[in-house]
C-alpha cells in the first residue's frame, strides 16, 4: 500500500549532504503491515536526526535523545504547526497546539476527567464494552480484529466518555479514519475539518441544553482561571479528542494484537496467568506507537550535527526513539519480560498523551477478555493487512482466525 513518491525539493544550503537521506512519511514503498518494525529496518543506517528532500524537505528525527531533546524545547520547537508540508492556514488543536504555559490551564481542566482515579472508576464499563465485542465474535472461529473490535472498542469507550450518540459510532468513525487518511490533501483536510466540528459544536448546544456527568458537560462547565470556556475553546479541544479517541488506540490495539497473533507461546503464558497481561501492555505500547509528532522550527538551534533553521519543519518517530538501540536492549523484540522502562509512544514533557492512562486501561481489558474467551488465535493464513502511514498510523484490516472448542 503506497502511493507515488513525492517530487523532491532542493536541499537547503546548511545541510551536509551526509545528513541528507530521503523518506516520504506518507508512502514509502520500504514500510510494510508491520509498520513500526519496517520503519525500524528502513531507517536503520539513517542518522539519527536527517534531512529528507521529500514533503517540502523536512527533519526527522529517530533517536530517543534527539526526540526527547526536541519536544522538551519548546523555544525553538513550537506546535503552533503540526503539518508537513507546512500549509497556510493549519489547523488549531486545544491544548495540542499551544506552547507552554499557554497549554497549561487546558490540560488541567482536562486531567480529572482522564486521570488515574476516572480511568479507575471508568474500568467497570469499558469491561462490558471488552466482553460485549469479544463474545459478539468468539464462537465464529473468525473475525476481522480491527473491523469487528479495534474500531469500535475504544470508540465506544470514548463516545460514551463525551457523551455522545452511539447509534452513530460508524458514521464518527468512519469520519476519522478520512481525516487521517487525508493527511497531506489540504482541500480534503478542510472539508473533514469542518464536518468534525460541526458534529462537536452540535453537541456542545445539546449539552448546554440538556447537561449530564460526561465529558463535554464538564469543558462546558469547568473552570479555567477564573472564566468558563468559549466554544469556540471548547471545539478546538474536543476536536483532538475526537480524533485521538477515534483512531490513536484503535491502531496500538491493532499492531498489538497483529504481533500476538504471531506469538503462540505468548498466548499460551498469557491465558495461563493473566497476571502477566499488564506486561504484555506495557511492551506493545513501547513497540507499537503510532503518532509522530511535528514541530516547527521558531527559533536556530543545533543539535550534534543537525543544524536547525526557523521556519523549518521537523518529524519525531515516536515508535523508533521507543526502539533505540541505544536505550533498548533487542528493541525490536517482542519481550514479555522485558523490564518496564520509560519509553516515547505518547511523547514526553509538556505534551505527554492526556490519554495515555486510559488508552493503556483499555488495551490491558480488551487483552483480559479477548484471551478468558480466545486463548489461542493466528493470523489468517494469506490474508493481507492492509496499513496507514503518516504523522499517524494505523493498520485497516487484521484478519485472525481460531478453532471453536466444540
Amino acid at each position: 500500500m503506497t502511493a507515488p513518491q513525492p517530487a523532491a525539493a532542493p536541499v537547503p544550503s546548511h545541510i551536509p549532504e551526509h545528513l541528507v537521506f530521503d523518506f516520504d512519511i506518507y508512502g514509502d514503498a520500504r514500510i510494510g503491515p508491520d509498520v513500526q518494525g519496517t520503519y525500524a529496518a528502513a531507517l536503520a543506517d539513517a542518522p539519527n536526526i536527517f534531512w529528507t528532500r521529500l514533503n517540502g524537505g523536512h527533519w526527522i528525527a529517530k533517536s530517543f535523545d534527539a526526540i526527547s531533546h526536541i519536544v522538551l524545547d519548546p523555544e525553538h520547537f513550537s506546535v503552533r504547526e503540526m503539518q508537513i508540508p507546512r500549509v497556510e492556514n493549519p489547523p488549531f488543536f486545544i491544548p495540542l497546539s499551544l506552547d507552554p504555559p499557554e497549554n497549561l490551564p487546558y490540560r488541567k481542566a482536562m486531567m480529572p476527567m482522564f486521570g488515574p482515579t476516572a480511568i479507575k472508576a471508568l474500568e467497570p464499563r469499558i469491561r462490558e464494552w471488552a466482553i460485549a465485542l469479544v463474545d459478539a465474535v468468539a464462537a465464529k472461529g473468525a473475525c476481522d480484529f480491527q473491523a469487528d473490535l479495534a474500531k469500535l472498542f475504544p470508540v465506544s469507550v470514548f463516545m460514551e466518555l463525551m457523551g455522545m450518540d452511539l447509534s452513530r459510532l460508524r458514521d464518527f468513525r468512519a469520519l476519522a479514519e478520512a481525516f487521517f487518511s487525508a493527511q497531506n490533501d489540504e482541500a480534503e483536510m478542510g472539508r473533514l475539518s469542518a464536518a468534525i466540528l460541526g458534529e462537536m459544536k452540535a453537541l456542545i448546544e445539546a449539552k448546554k441544553a440538556a447537561p449530564d456527568d460526561k465529558l463535554m458537560s464538564h469543558f462546558i462547565q469547568v473552570d479555567i482561571g477564573g472564566r468558563t470556556m468559549s466554544d469556540e475553546e471548547i471545539l478546538a479541544m474536543s476536536f483532538v479528542l475526537f480524533l485521538g479517541g477515534m483512531d490513536t488506540v484503535t491502531n496500538v490495539t491493532g499492531f498489538a494484537f497483529q504481533q500476538l497473533a504471531q506469538m503462540p507461546d505468548v498466548q499460551a503464558r498469557l491465558a495461563a496467568d493473566p497476571s502477566l497481561i499488564p506486561a504484555f501492555t506495557d511492551e506493545a505500547v513501547r513497540l507499537y506507537g503510532v503518532v509522530n509528532t511535528p514541530r516547527l522550527v521558531v527559533q536556530d538551534q543545533q543539535i550534534g550535527e543537525a543544524q536547525f533553521r526557523a521556519g523549518e519543519m521537523v518529524l519525531n518517530i515516536l515508535c523508533l526513539g521507543s526502539r533505540d538501540p541505544a536505550k533498548f536492549e533487542a528493541p525490536n523484540i517482542f519481550d514479555l519480560d522485558r523490564k518496564k522502562t520509560a519509553h516515547l509512544t505518547f511523547s514526553s514533557g509538556p505534551h505527554l498523551c492526556v490519554g495515555h492512562v486510559l488508552g493503556r486501561a483499555e488495551l490491558r481489558i480488551l487483552t483480559e477478555e479477548w484471551v478468558r474467551r480466545i486463548p489461542a488465535f493466528r493470523a489468517a493464513a494469506g490474508a493481507k493487512h492492509g496499513f496507514r502511514i503518516g504523522t499517524v498510523m494505523a493498520l485497516e484490516t487484521l484478519p485472525l482466525e481460531w478453532t471453536v472448542a466444540p
